[in-house]
């Protein structure tokens, strides 16, 4: 039963990392059940994207989403990298 809890309720790091994935890659099933389960608890999450929406639509207009493309593995070392690098 815990492991299901813990499956089925994340973290507000995890549910902004979703709700970021979503606007460029398609989430998974489970992704979304859970984003939504959270949402639904979560005031601030439930804003966070609401603002998300509106930064996206704002900005989009100027990068055309086909430039946006990129290797999400490769964005995520570079970011540790930085992260490493400034410590």
């Amino acid at each position: 039963m815990k492991k299901f809890m813990n499956k089925m309720f994340l973290s507000c790091l995890k549910a902004t990392e979703l709700i970021e994935k979503r606007h460029h890659f398609k989430l998974t099933l489970t992704e979304k059940i859970q984003l939504k389960v959270h949402k639904a608890m979560c005031d601030a999450c439930t804003m966070y994207e609401k603002q998300s929406i509106v930064l996206d639509k704002a900005l989009g207009s100027s990068v055309p989403q086909d430039e946006i493309a990129f290797d999400l593995n490769d964005f995520k070392k570079e970011i540790m990298a930085k992260i490493e690098k400034s410590k």
